[in-house]
């Protein structure tokens, strides 16, 4: 029946081209806004400010916090995890770790686990986020200010393969709670205590029809003109669709409209988002795209309602629902555009790391610094076989199509069995650095855990460079002088296209199979455009 249902709007006859600017040229903007991995986004407007959160999976410091003023230009502005509590493995604890709670030991990762796709809400003058963890239950968290601080987690239901919770507060004031479940669907309904910190029943399914609507999730809930509304995902993450559900009772039953579709598009599998109108009335609506390695990017489609629907992006003629469009009129949000961008580059002159910046997993906070050597990170050794079971590797989230990263590192402090560089970090991951063995150190490429021995290093310092191309593959080169030339080592490496529901990022590491305790210094990181590149 979905088949019918998405067949049916591919071959539907596309609407008249979008409105032509004017003559003054009104200022546009092009999808997507955020060719960065920002997963399930979710947003909403106080006052004249937006504000946006995403899934973090095992990243910490968990859930980022965007903020923008005109809705295409975003900005980090905190996190609301400033690490992942819930359980030993978020550590990466070695072998030999005891659980303090269970007084035995534990080894291994969380990846893929931790914080999947959060909501945002304002109310009573309180910042609300609610998100789940597979493996622990559904939390909250709360804040003043939108950059935090914000309050210790509360877990408000105590039960694993929960997802995609979304709090509703009613005119009345009474709380409900509306998520979904690990596989996707059905959508249960919750009465929740007026300060969001506990449901009050063991929930209702007002939602289930894996006919039509298959791997139905990301439920988010809102009222508008006396009807209670359901926005939701359904079809999956890479090929699916956006529909919107309506009922005049919150418990249902609900009637539904596919409202956004790949119709006659390039852009697979347009979904899961939020719903914003801006002081202006205008109506908006984010959504992910699954993009391969560079992740689910943020695109950005105008909302018209047509009888009480949402009808997102360019309208299908003679349907409730919309395809995505490539550029359009900027929002009115009575701001001017103002060009804030994501932040990237680090000098590692601040007393704190950038908000840019999340390690693979909670870090240790003893073998990483910013003043031991000022103006410089440092990295000091744990023991790993490998990269992905390294502790303290510092990550951010790639920016696309392409963008090539350069780092500067001083290895004069490795150890024999210490590796340390520059790395395109996700499942199976590459990288290029400095790899220490019988008192020498070579330059070295690893692909998927097999690392090809370069040319022996004698200098103290050195330059790293990745060439992330829109084919969404990566080119290693180093520089021995200072950055006026690079030399590369080893052929293109094929990202990974998917990484534990995140896609590849550019990650600074090191590691030791034998002795711990050696560290690298790392002076910068640039991360540009190729073509503007330094």
């Amino acid at each position: 029946m979905r088949k019918t249902i998405l067949a049916a709007l591919l071959s539907t006859t596309l609407m008249a081209a979008l409105p032509a600017l004017a003559a003054d040229q009104q200022a546009t903007y092009t999808n997507p806004i955020l060719y960065a991995d920002y997963s399930d986004p979710d947003l909403i407007r106080v006052g004249d400010d937006y504000f946006m959160v995403a899934s973090s999976f095992h990243f910490s410091p968990g859930i980022p916090v965007l903020k923008s003023r005109d809705l295409v230009h975003w900005s980090i502005i905190g996190h609301v995890l400033p690490k992942l509590p819930f359980a030993p493995e978020y550590n990466m604890p070695g072998p030999f770790q005891l659980d303090d709670t269970k007084s035995k030991p534990v080894d291994g990762t969380r990846y893929a686990s931790g914080v999947w796709a959060p909501s945002i809400r304002h109310h009573n003058d309180l910042f609300y986020v609610y998100w789940a963890t597979p493996d622990e239950g559904v939390f909250m968290s709360t804040a003043k200010k939108a950059e935090g601080p914000w309050t210790a987690p509360v877990q408000v239901i105590a039960k694993p393969k929960l997802e995609d919770p979304c709090p509703f507060w009613d005119d009345d004031g009474t709380a409900w709670l509306v998520h979904s479940v690990v596989g996707a669907g059905p959508i249960i309904l919750h009465r929740m205590s007026p300060d969001g910190k506990s449901v009050l029943d063991e929930g209702k399914v007002i939602i289930q029809d894996k006919q039509n609507l298959p791997i139905l999730e990301g439920p988010k809930l809102y009222k508008r003109n006396g009807w209670y509304y359901i926005m939701a995902p359904f079809g999956g993450v890479e090929k699916g669709a956006q529909v919107a559900l309506r009922s005049r009772n919150i418990e249902g039953p609900y009637e539904w409209q596919v409202s956004l579709s790949q119709g006659t598009t390039a852009l697979e599998g347009p979904h899961q988002g939020g719903w914003i109108e801006t002081p202006s009335g205008q109506d908006w609506f984010a959504h992910f795209n699954s993009t391969g390695a560079f992740g689910r990017i943020v695109h950005l489609q105008p909302v018209e309602w047509i009888d009480d629907w949402p009808v997102m992006g360019q309208r299908i003629p003679d349907t409730y629902g919309g395809q995505p469009v490539s550029n359009f009129p900027m929002p009115d949000t009575g701001n001017a555009p103002t060009g804030d961008r994501l932040q990237d580059s680090d000098e590692f002159k601040a007393k704190k790391l950038g908000l840019q910046w999340s390690w693979n997993h909670n870090p240790d906070d003893k073998a990483w610094s910013l003043s031991a050597r000022p103006g410089f990170l440092r990295l000091t050794a744990s023991k790993a076989e490998q990269l992905t079971t390294a502790r303290n590797t510092l990550t951010q989230i790639l920016q696309g199509p392409e963008r090539r990263i350069t780092a500067r590192f001083d290895v004069s402090r490795l150890k024999d069995g210490q590796r340390a560089g520059l790395s395109l970090f996700g499942v199976r991951p590459s990288w290029i650095g400095v790899a220490r063995e019988g008192g020498a150190n070579h330059i070295t490429l690893s692909s998927a855990g097999v690392e090809t021995q370069g040319p022996a290093l004698t200098a103290k310092t050195l330059q790293l460079r990745a060439d992330v191309s829109e084919d969404q593959k990566v080119r290693y080169s180093y520089s021995l002088d200072e950055g006026k030339s690079f030399q590369p080592l080893g052929d293109a490496i094929q990202l990974a296209r998917f990484s534990w529901w995140k896609g590849s990022r550019p990650a600074l590491f090191t590691f030791s199979k034998a002795k711990t305790g050696g560290h690298v210094d790392i002076d910068w990181v640039h991360v540009d455009k190729p073509e503007v590149a330094r």
